[in-house]
């Protein structure tokens, strides 16, 4: 079997679709349509069902992604054996991370291992959705979940504690809430995700409630969150990193401290995919930020 046949089925696999897979090719869907039908012919099978919106691998299929996906794998890493020779690291590592988190601890650590590693690309994405890394091409993810998706290698990085606050000031003047129902009739300040009710869970020893929430300030930017809860336009629900300085300062208090809070998790992942050849660089950076973490 032609190895670019091999190679073919790694890029539809990944892609997820015909249509992405010819952009990442930088061809036709028609081209990528009819090579893959001329593969098929060739080996008098099928080897993806289709629909209109996907393809998913057959059994045949998927044993055949797996030897190109070893295939490119070795080739990927005799090419760095070679580029690497007699130098220090090279190559592009992209790397996706919450926006707060990301921005608010994590930025001088991709900045120490900018400086000691000039050589390589380091493309950051600050987002919060957790989607398919094959699709976005992304090597790692950092993500606050409650679990990590299955099909993925999750690293666990520790757990993220979310505080109830308000500015002292707002405190003074208003009060803090004292219990879990008293969220529903407070001017909250969170992150939220667009389409998806949001929920917060609270936790005291093994005893679980739930309450809906209804923000009246929402927004993805949490430095921006900050500042809210600063300007004392509410309660804050937000991560600990978020506001600890504050807190510590006293320009920030918390309420509800006997509670463990979680919205959309409490637990910090490293992500990547399974069987995708890992750069030196991508290695390096895995190990730098877990050494960060510990």
């Amino acid at each position: 079997m032609d190895p670019n046949d091999l190679s073919l089925l790694v890029d539809i696999h990944d892609a997820g679709n015909l249509s992405q897979a010819a952009r990442r090719l930088k061809t036709s869907r028609a081209n990528v349509s009819y090579r893959l039908a001329q593969l098929e012919r060739a080996v008098g099978a099928q080897l993806f069902r289709r629909t209109t919106r996907r393809v998913e691998a057959t059994e045949l299929g998927l044993r055949l992604y797996q030897h190109g996906l070893a295939m490119r794998n070795e080739l990927q890493a005799a090419h760095e054996t070679l580029r690497s020779l007699g130098e220090g690291l090279q190559g592009r590592v992209r790397l996706s991370v919450p926006s707060g988190y990301g921005q608010m601890v994590m930025a001088p650590w991709l900045i120490a291992f900018k400086r000691a590693h000039p050589g390589v690309v380091l493309d950051v994405l600050f987002e919060n959705r957790v989607d398919d890394l094959m699709r976005d091409e992304v090597d790692i993810a950092v993500r606050i979940l409650a679990a990590p998706p299955p099909t993925l290698v999750a690293r666990d990085l520790g757990r993220v504690r979310y505080l109830c606050c308000a500015s002292a000031a707002y405190a003074s003047m208003n009060g803090l809430p004292t219990s879990l129902a008293q969220l529903r009739h407070t001017p909250l300040i969170t992150s939220g995700v667009v389409g998806r009710e949001l929920r917060l869970a609270a936790y005291r020893d093994d005893q679980r409630d739930e309450v809906t929430l209804e923000p009246t300030l929402i927004s993805e930017h949490f430095p921006f969150l900050r500042e809210a809860i600063l300007a004392g336009l509410g309660v804050g629900l937000v991560p600990d990193y978020v506001v600890q300085d504050a807190v510590e300062s006293g320009a920030i208090v918390t309420a509800l401290d006997g509670l463990r809070l979680s919205i959309f998790g409490n637990q910090l992942f490293m992500l990547y995919m399974p069987n995708r050849h890992q750069t030196r660089s991508a290695r390096a950076l895995i190990d730098h930020l877990l050494a960060h973490v510990a």
